[in-house]
């Protein structure tokens, strides 16, 4: 189970750092059009995101079991 977390967060932090060094103009001008969303539309968005994140984890654990 460790062995899992670990690893999901080493893909987070692999994602995360090619983004900010292959297209670091393009994630600025990304972070600026989501500043201008409202707070409790970006709230929503991000528990979306967490929905939609679980399905897929959730998914794949259960197909590869």
């Amino acid at each position: 189970m460790i062995d899992e977390i670990i690893f999901g967060l080493g893909m987070v932090a692999v994602i995360e750092g090619l983004v900010l060094a292959l297209a670091p103009r393009w994630l600025e001008k990304t972070l600026h059009r989501i500043s201008s969303i409202p707070i409790e539309t970006r709230k929503m968005m991000g528990l979306g995101l967490i929905a939609v994140g679980v399905l897929i984890l959730w998914t794949a654990k259960s197909l590869l079991s």
